[in-house]
């Protein structure tokens, strides 16, 4: 039943929202900080939140800013996108291409910022990967899952190495995001939404400024760490601890 109510909020709210992109576009308005850009995302995520009877409590708010800087977070469930996407004032997400191509929702998602990439491309990925911090560059937070798809459980499997790369190349700040409950509320490979409760921590900033490439792993099993922490300190979730023979990062806090 609330899935269905969820897919009725989607139905209205996705075209009526387009239009207004459409709307925004034909005016040529800037995006900026605060313009409907940012909004109509967040907008589109509390009303589903809202239908599904999800509330979102954040945690290490003032690590929210909107200035140039990755968020990483952990991957379990849609939920992820829909949590995070309504407590950011500012973010582009990195999607897979797919999604881009779907009509007008892939058009849709173009206009407000999103940044596809070509998973199974290297080339197009690091293609990509660079076009991506030309927009961080710009003034643009993103968005990116560490561990690529949706896993079955909280403890944190690989990251890809993407998001870090893509960071070390722009000089910019990440900001590590923990995301709980939402396996809870709908699992990967079912239809079932539960209502109730998501947290989302956000951690300290971690600097790229002065990296380079060969950084990558060192940078990965930082980030990692810190979100494993969390997840065992706050809610008894063992990651399994990756190993690298590199040298720690040392501007890191």
């Amino acid at each position: 039943m609330r899935l269905i109510l969820v897919a009725i909020a989607a139905l209205i709210a996705t075209p009526a929202l387009t239009l207004l992109l459409v709307a925004a576009r034909l005016l040529r308005i800037p995006d900026r900080t605060g313009s409907v850009y940012d909004g109509i995302p967040r907008w589109w995520a509390k009303t589903l939140l809202f239908v599904a009877g999800v509330k979102v409590v954040v945690h290490g708010e003032e690590w929210i800013t909107d200035a140039p800087h990755i968020f990483v977070g952990n991957h379990v469930s849609w939920f992820d996108v829909l949590a995070s996407a309504a407590v950011l004032p500012r973010g582009k997400y990195v999607a897979k291409a797919e999604l881009f191509r779907v009509p007008v929702f892939g058009q849709a998602i173009r206009w407000i910022g999103m940044i596809e990439i070509e998973r199974e491309n290297r080339k197009a990925a690091f293609e990509s990967l660079e076009h991506a911090a030309a927009k961080i560059r710009a003034g643009n937070p993103v968005v990116m899952f560490a561990e690529g798809t949706r896993g079955d459980e909280y403890a944190l499997r690989p990251f890809k190495k993407g998001p870090f790369v893509l960071a070390i190349t722009a000089g910019v700040p990440i900001v590590p995001m923990v995301i709980y409950g939402t396996i809870e509320r709908m699992r990967r490979g079912s239809w079932k939404i539960t209502p109730g409760t998501i947290e989302v921590t956000f951690l300290e900033p971690i600097p790229t400024a002065g990296l380079t490439y060969e950084d990558r792993v060192a940078l990965v099993e930082l980030v990692r760490s810190r979100m494993a922490a969390v997840l065992r300190e706050k809610y008894g979730i063992e990651s399994q601890l990756a190993t690298t023979s590199q040298q720690p990062i040392a501007n890191s806090q």
